[in-house]
């Protein structure tokens, strides 16, 4: 991987993280201090919401975190090694996660009138997109298991064939 494409995906890992703090520590108190709310309790379905909104970016910054890490080896060489396999089974357990949140999300929106049926079917359609996602990642962390067994056996071979010379 190239320094620009290393450095370019570094900055989009900056930007979400910088969002996604923004989410949790403005957007969130927003929400819950608007005055709509300011009479009484503020209701049940948008407490469910806001806690899975602040979970699903948990979820996201956990992602952010391994990719960075992960981006890290990748610069240094050692992205074929037992160690990556923590950070893409963390990564696979976050958006597992998060696609739970994503149905629990459209579960708390389905009942009442206030949202249309189309919107909740939508969500379930991004549930079903985060899953597939988590299985992709599942597939590339089968492809990197491949990768280290491929790298030791050449390591062994190297070794081997060291010892003949």
């Amino acid at each position: 991987m190239g320094k620009l494409t290393v450095l370019a995906l570094r900055v989009v890992i900056v930007m979400l993280g910088a969002g996604s703090l923004f989410v949790q520590s403005v957007m969130v108190p927003i929400v819950v201090q608007d005055e709509e709310w300011s009479d009484g309790p503020l209701p049940s379905q948008l407490v469910a919401g806001l806690v899975i909104v602040v979970l699903g970016v948990v979820a996201m910054q956990v992602v952010l975190v391994c990719v960075w890490k992960l981006v890290t080896m990748v610069k240094r060489g050692t992205v074929f090694s037992n160690a990556a396999f923590r950070y893409v089974d963390v990564v696979i357990g976050a958006f597992a996660a998060a696609a739970v949140l994503v149905f629990a999300f459209g579960f708390v929106l389905a009942p009442g009138e206030e949202v249309p049926p189309g919107m909740v079917l939508l969500v379930g359609g991004v549930g079903i997109a985060v899953v597939g996602i988590a299985l992709v990642v599942l597939v590339m962390r089968a492809l990197l298991a491949q990768a280290v067994a491929r790298d030791a056996e050449a390591t062994q071979l190297r070794d081997e064939l060291d010892e003949v010379i």
